[in-house]
């Protein structure tokens, strides 16, 4: 596995430090964090198109959810300025949003959209089973492909081929509800925090009779897993090695310490919720809703949804670092990401619309005044814009410094404490089958919250020997 330093973090973070994902596949990931992609971005005009009106197209376009309301209204605008520029491409909006159990039948079926979201963990997995189109041609061409952050498009640039653009990315980060500590007289712990800090805000949170966590770590979905890997990370562990062969490697004393620091989460403190079986959806919207204290993700989903949908305010929504194993260490997340992917049964001129749709904001002075009108349009109903941990422009940049400096200007985009920055450590998601190791460490994960005395280690050598046997023995390492 790859560390990223933190000098790289934090040019990565800069720009966007006034703002509040992460897999994942990422979720898983989700994003996200495992899993939710946003089109709220800037973006470039890229065009090869000969004659924007010589031949009609329809494409399939990747759209948000129903309840990302404000997300959806700013992709219509940029349909909107789309069309106005290719009249001769048709856009269907499908909102489907990539799950590694449903696109196999989707492209089975030929109904996957033009183009998809997923995570930085699918890359090896949509280009081995061929529903990942090779777009290095149209890559080639773009004007902008150097100025693309590189450590999130290297993660879909295979053997010199690229089969996804990055969209954005994140850190796994916790957020924490202010008011639920200050209603119970909990102290808000040191931004520099360890596990034990975490456990004993938790539990000292935590008021089961009323229905309110301290903690909700995501419980059921791959989701589970990905949570638990930062922990994983944070105690010096890996997810598999990679020499002649790819190896299991979660079963160590690392990992053995991040499970039984989840035993203590649920067992000594009863500080995660009495129905814990919780995916990304229902533990970010326990905390929207004032639930549970504290959730770990990537960061703009779980802070739109708070302030917009649950009605917080920005003071009492603490975006936090995922805390260090003990005083003095890293405060390692996930370091996951959120692609746009296009279908490999696509038709050529398909795929190069799909490829100009994508790319149609990055860069562009039209891509800033959406984002500003986005942002304005936000504040006049009295919403909060929400910008991503990490984009996908280079935060040094010329470029990201003219999104910053928007940011600056309206006192509805969200702020990150920027002390983040003398902390943060990102750990990019393993390349191997994530999502199905993902998958196996939430059994575990619910054996460990249904079982009291589950044996730890034994539950850590059977998942490790089923991911080894079952995925990795298979890869051939080139």
């Amino acid at each position: 596995m790859r560390k990223v330093s933190l000098l790289l973090m934090c040019l990565l973070v800069v720009s966007t430090m006034l703002a509040a994902c992460g897999s994942g596949s990422s979720t898983k990931v989700e994003s996200k964090d495992p899993g939710t992609a946003s089109n709220n971005t800037t973006t470039t005009d890229t065009t090869k198109t000969e004659d924007p009106a010589a031949q009609k197209v329809t494409i399939k376009i990747h759209y948000p959810t129903p309840d990302l309301v404000e997300k959806r209204a700013a992709e219509d605008e940029k349909i909107k300025r789309f069309q106005e520029k290719y009249p001769n491409v048709d856009i269907v909006k499908d909102d489907w949003q990539y799950n590694v159990s449903e696109i196999g039948v989707k492209m089975a079926a030929n109904e996957a959209p033009t183009f998809f979201n997923t995570y930085a963990t699918e890359a090896k997995f949509l280009i081995e089973k061929g529903w990942a189109a090779d777009i290095t041609e149209l890559y080639n061409q773009y004007a902008h492909k150097d100025e693309i952050n590189p450590i999130l498009q290297n993660q879909f640039i295979i053997d010199g081929k690229v089969y996804g653009v990055a969209q954005q990315g994140y850190v796994n980060t916790t957020m924490i509800n202010k008011k639920l500590l200050d209603d119970k007289k909990v102290a808000v712990p040191p931004f520099d925090w360890t596990w034990d800090d975490m456990l004993n805000t938790a539990k000292g949170v935590a008021d089961p009779k009323k229905g309110i966590s301290g903690i909700a770590p995501m419980g059921k979905g791959n989701e589970a897993g990905w949570n638990w890997t930062n922990f994983l990370f944070e105690a010096g562990g890996e997810i598999q090695n990679v020499d002649s062969k790819v190896n299991a490697t979660f079963n160590s004393e690392a990992g053995l310490k991040a499970l039984e620091f989840y035993k203590k989460l649920r067992w000594e403190a009863n500080a995660i919720p009495q129905d814990w079986a919780l995916g990304w959806g229902d533990a970010v919207g326990s905390f929207a809703q004032g639930r549970t204290a504290m959730v770990m993700a990537g960061s703009d989903g779980v802070v739109d949804q708070a302030l917009n949908q649950g009605g917080l305010k920005p003071e009492d929504v603490l975006t936090y670092p995922m805390p260090a194993a003990e005083k003095g260490g890293k405060h390692t997340g996930v370091l996951g990401g959120d692609y746009l992917v296009v279908n490999p049964n696509a038709s050529k001129e398909e795929q190069e619309a799909a490829f100009n749709y994508i790319t149609f904001d990055y860069f562009s002075d039209k891509g800033l005044e959406a984002l500003e009108a986005d942002i304005q349009a936000r504040k006049k109903d009295n919403k909060f814009f929400v910008p991503p941990l990490i984009n996908y422009y280079a935060a040094e940049s010329e470029y990201g410094k003219k999104v910053k400096a928007i940011y600056d200007k309206y006192d509805n985009v969200y702020q990150y404490n920027p002390d983040i920055l003398s902390v943060l450590d990102g750990k990019p998601e393993a390349q191997y089958n994530t999502q199905d190791y993902y998958a196996t460490m939430t059994n575990v994960i619910q054996q460990v919250f249904s079982d009291k005395n589950t044996d730890l280690k034994a539950q850590l050598d059977t998942a490790a020997k089923l991911v080894q046997e079952k995925y990795f023995d298979p890869i051939k390492v080139q």
